[in-house]
């Protein structure tokens, strides 16, 4: 049932308040869920609740929501990242009643005396406004995931290092079953049990073009941010997953696994032919790499721009020089920050600074063809500074995609 106008009118009402105060609503929203369900431990990125990521990302949400509440059918494509993270994490109806719980709690405790009755009622209603489309979305995708609706064991058949810092892992499955296909790009989650005895899930981009019989992720050590002086440096809030994942899990463990999931990923049920650039930083390479192994087997001839850029060393080097050699229609471009003596121009890196596509031919963007579809991941920053460049050359946004390696959502910015 769609609220009434004086009920929508407090809820948008709230708005500022929710905007001074967002942070600390959220704060307080997880401290008390968390300390009367401590079983939800295992379901929230315990490194993003340190660090304030998790947090803020809901906050976002709330506001877009609060901003947009007789438009939800405008945030449906805003939603849809996070009904396939809440599918690839197991989240459940019953989740969402402890969260609206709690949520309206945290509203009452910031707002104080303005969260009256009416308001109360007015921020529960849309609230289950919201849920229950949710629900809706991640109940059809429960059903698309078939038998494999919840965790899966997998065995950890191998590790391969593609960099110091970047390692493959190849899962198998158990139970010796023929896995289901992905769209290149998506992810999978990873459970595992973490030393103070809760589970924790992160999500790993698949880097391989689908294969039956394993699927390969590819994760980057997390060292955390750091902070340095003149005297010392460290780092705070470092991952515990990926580092576990990579020191203490060797060929042979076994390891939880989630279906498929993920918004952005590149349709292969469509026939399309129009040229592809892919531009990643970092370890946002993963999913590009998916994509490119993807096209060159179903389509050898469709032209690709690879733009990759690297601090030191880029995972995947030799891959992707072997792509280049053998495939005409595959051009490669490696932005590198910092040479090692060994590198050589032109053949381990075309530029020595950071990512800046206005140096890029803009053959090799393919800027001329109005069709050319763009896919970006990395830093938030990053992806934005690129998304901006080829707008201001003439690529409609609709021709951009995104997926980014952290908390949140670019399509959740609030003005």
């Amino acid at each position: 049932m769609a609220l009434t106008y004086p009920q929508t009118k407090l809820v948008r009402d709230t708005i500022p308040a929710l905007r001074e105060h967002g942070e600390r609503i959220t704060s307080i929203f997880y401290r008390n869920m968390l300390r009367d369900h401590p079983e939800l431990h295992n379901y929230f990125n315990s490194v993003n609740q340190k660090n304030g990521r998790q947090p803020r990302a809901l906050t976002a949400v709330i506001l877009s929501f609060a901003a947009n509440i007789n438009h939800i059918s405008e945030l449906i494509p805003k939603f849809e990242r996070m009904c396939n993270k809440h599918c690839s994490l197991g989240i459940k109806p019953e989740h969402y009643e402890i969260v609206g719980e709690y949520l309206i709690r945290a509203f009452g405790e910031v707002l104080g005396p303005a969260m009256t009755p009416e308001v109360q009622v007015a921020w529960t209603k849309a609230y289950w406004l919201l849920a229950k489309m949710l629900i809706g979305r991640e109940a059809q995708m429960y059903r698309e995931f078939e038998s494999w609706s919840t965790w899966k064991k997998f065995k950890i058949d191998r590790v391969v290092p593609e960099s110091d810092d970047i390692f493959s892992f190849y899962l198998v499955p158990q139970d010796g079953g023929r896995l289901p296909r992905f769209f290149p790009g998506q992810y999978v989650s990873v459970r595992v049990q973490i030393p103070d005895g809760y589970l924790q899930s992160r999500q790993y981009s698949l880097s391989d073009a689908y294969r039956p019989d394993y699927y390969r992720i590819s994760i980057k050590r997390d060292e955390g941010a750091k902070y340095s002086n003149s005297v010392s440096e460290s780092y705070f809030h470092p991952g515990i997953v990926s580092n576990m994942l990579i020191d203490s899990f060797p060929a042979g463990s076994v390891v939880d696994v989630s279906h498929p999931a993920g918004e952005f990923f590149l349709d292969v049920d469509n026939s399309s032919t129009v040229p592809l650039v892919l531009i990643s930083a970092g370890v946002g390479i993963t999913p590009m790499i998916s994509i490119a192994n993807t096209i060159i087997e179903a389509q050898p001839g469709r032209q690709m721009s690879f733009i990759h850029g690297a601090r030191t060393q880029v995972a995947f080097e030799e891959h992707i020089s072997q792509l280049r050699r053998k495939n005409p229609s595959f051009r490669t471009k490696i932005f590198k920050t910092h040479l090692a003596s060994n590198d050589m121009a032109g053949v381990t890196y075309d530029y020595d600074f950071r990512m800046d596509l206005a140096k890029v031919d803009h053959a090799d963007l393919f800027l001329h063809h109005g069709g050319t579809e763009y896919y970006i991941c990395g830093p938030e920053q990053f992806m934005m500074e690129m998304s901006e460049y080829l707008q201001s050359q003439g690529v409609q946004p609709a021709r951009l995609k995104f997926e980014l390696f952290s908390t949140g959502d670019l399509a959740f910015k609030t003005k």
